[in-house]
């Protein structure tokens, strides 16, 4: 295994991204979806990121990229189309030990992101390792398939129903719930879409 994975909390965390391209705009798409706070360092921006911008919901920086503009960074993203500028920003983050991604040259990255089905709070990511972001992708569309928005739905009821049962229920009694609703036939009757989700007193009845 040459990556470990993990899950970042970025919430708050201010993130940069350089470049102000259709690969920045995903990058940083991605990162508002965390809740970071992004600064997009860039002389020109597309179109979407420029109204995320007049709306306030970036930062931009406009002009060439220099090391000062890591500053505080806990996280680095270079998206440019520029090979040397790519360098000079993995370089400086890498100086600085800020973790760094470089779109499409894992050659730079101290980090890669990977292909990721999002579920509200389920994620499930997948990765290559660099060797092959289509194979990625079509993993993830076949999970896609698998795991569709009612799991999400699920999840948030089965969230309520956990911090319920941590207040009101003994160890016992609360593995037992917790257990039944993550089993393989809960999975399979979410996927075909006929679960009723119950509110939490009604799922605590009986244990």
């Amino acid at each position: 295994m040459r990556y470990y994975p993990a899950f970042l909390d970025l919430k708050g965390r201010r993130c940069v991204v350089v470049g102000g391209g259709k690969v920045a705009r995903r990058k940083v798409s991605s990162l508002l979806k965390a809740g970071a706070q992004v600064t997009v360092v860039s002389p020109a921006l597309v179109p979407a990121l420029s109204r995320l911008k007049e709306k306030g919901v970036i930062s931009h920086i406009r002009g060439r990229f220099t090391q000062a503009h890591l500053k505080g960074a806990f996280l680095v993203f270079s998206a440019t189309d520029e090979a040397a500028e790519n360098e000079r920003v993995a370089r400086a983050a890498r100086r600085l030990n800020i973790p760094v991604n470089v779109a499409d040259l894992p050659e730079l990255c101290s980090f890669i992101v990977p292909s990721v089905v999002d579920r509200g709070q389920l994620l499930i990511a997948v990765s290559t390792s660099g060797a092959s972001p289509a194979m990625s992708r079509s993993i993830r569309l076949e999970l896609e398939g698998l795991y569709g928005k009612q799991f999400a739905r699920y999840l948030r009821a089965l969230s309520r129903i956990r911090q319920k049962a941590l207040r009101e229920l003994p160890p016992g009694p609360r593995k037992k719930l917790f257990k039944s609703m993550a089993s393989d036939d809960i999975i399979r009757t979410i996927r075909s879409g006929k679960i009723k989700v119950k509110t939490p007193a009604d799922l605590l009845k009986g244990f």
